[in-house]
């Protein structure tokens, strides 16, 4: 790999992170799965300039990122909306645009979604731990969050860019969910308001899990329920009564109960649900 391929953060907004599909198969050492929050975004993005849909790209959070080019490349950027230019030149969202060496890139804030993907041609080459060049702010394991003045390597090319163009996703607010294993923990009322309910995404929603502000959930048992594994997509009631929606950074194991599980088609809505947004659920059974 020549030196030169390589991209330098000029500034990496209120958080962005190296991600690819994650490091699933270790959930029982304690390693969640981690990886893109919105895998269908980062894997069009990789389509879009060549890569497999596995290779490490960006991951930004509201804000944005800056970049520079140390070499002659590819660009795609997909999930939230955003405006992006290559070398002071606006140029499109959701399309593989080219990159002259020592290009600026600027991925402006999120307008329309939260977490914006930044695919290059040949993938981001840090360092695989557990097989997976993934960000985890759980266990800290993977590259630690971009910071100004980090400097990334770059892969090798291995196919053209698409010349395909991203159509817009409708972000959504129902999420479809599956009944279990612990929805006996709640009453018949709270299960019933938990269908008919909308709920408000909480601030401190982050990529552990999205917490929801609205109706309480009253449990039916009072008792410690002991800790038990979890999954992506599961839906946790803590004692407040305010369900809480595991991401792809979740612990995996928790103490309060699990009412349902969001089925994986939905979890983008999750993951580009930004504070003071809406979601519902649909029991799906």
């Amino acid at each position: 790999m020549r030196s030169d391929r390589v991209l330098e953060v000029l500034d990496a907004g209120a958080l962005s992170t190296i991600q690819d599909l994650g490091r699933p198969g270790f959930a029982h050492l304690g390693v969640p799965r981690s990886g893109a929050v919105d895998q269908p975004a980062l894997r069009l993005a990789n389509r879009l300039v060549g890569n497999p849909e596995e290779a490490a790209a960006l991951e930004t959070t509201a804000t944005g990122l800056r970049l520079r080019f140390g070499h002659a490349g590819a660009l795609a950027v997909t999930g939230a909306r955003s405006a992006v230019r290559v070398g002071g030149r606006a140029v499109g969202w959701g399309t593989a645009v080219a990159a002259a060496a020592g290009a600026e890139v600027e991925v402006g804030p999120a307008t329309d979604g939260l977490r914006s993907y930044v695919a290059v041609a040949g993938g981001i080459a840090v360092p695989a731990v557990l097989g997976s060049r993934a960000t985890d702010l759980l266990s800290g394991l993977g590259p630690s969050p971009l910071r100004a003045g980090d400097v990334l390597p770059v892969g090798p090319a291995v196919a053209e860019p698409s010349g395909s163009e991203a159509v817009p996703r409708e972000r959504g607010s129902e999420l479809g969910l599956w009944l279990g294993p612990r929805q006996d923990w709640l009453t018949p009322a709270a299960l019933a308001r938990l269908g008919a309910a909308s709920y408000e995404v909480e601030p401190a929603s982050n990529r552990i899990g999205v917490r929801l502000r609205g109706p309480v959930l009253e449990r039916a048992r009072d008792e410690e329920l002991p800790s038990e594994p979890m999954v992506l997509g599961a839906v946790q009631v803590p004692p407040s009564g305010q369900p809480v929606v595991f991401l792809a950074d979740h612990p995996t194991t928790g103490g309060y109960p699990v009412v349902g599980v969001v089925r994986e088609a939905d979890l983008p809505v999750c993951a580009q649900a930004r504070p003071g947004d809406r979601l519902s659920f649909r029991i799906l059974g």
